[in-house]
């Protein structure tokens, strides 16, 4: 199976060794995104604006991808602080719907960059 890499001046660009996201048939893997402002590459400020950001940078993978946030079937997110989940469950309502995309929650020490919050997903597409 062949696969393409994705890629979009829409998220930040990768910053290791990594693609945005990689397509094999109809799945799509998208990478871990963090709060980074794609125009500036900066951390926005404050773990509000950094989930925001977070999911406004999956969302514009996804649609590079060809889909949507709505085609995610797994979403894996990472906190600093697991006392920021029901932030990230309060502003996932506003990017999902029901049935909503199965989950991991899980408490880090440490993100890249200093980040507070980060998620990645799986995508499938033509469900």
């Amino acid at each position: 199976m062949a696969k393409t890499i994705i890629s979009t001046a829409g998220a930040p660009a990768a910053i290791g060794t990594y693609s945005q996201a990689v397509k094999a048939g109809d799945t799509v893997y998208l990478s871990g995104q963090i709060g980074l402002d794609p125009q500036s590459g900066q951390l926005v400020d404050g773990v509000d604006a950094q989930i925001v950001r977070v999911f406004d940078n999956l969302k514009a993978v996804a649609e590079a991808a060809g889909g949507s946030l709505a085609d995610v079937v797994k979403l894996n997110v990472f906190l600093t602080d697991l006392g920021n989940f029901a932030k990230v469950n309060e502003t996932m309502a506003k990017y999902f719907q029901q049935p909503y995309p199965a989950r991991a929650a899980v408490g880090v020490a440490s993100l890249p960059r200093g980040a507070l919050v980060e998620a990645d997903a799986v995508m499938v597409l033509g469900q």
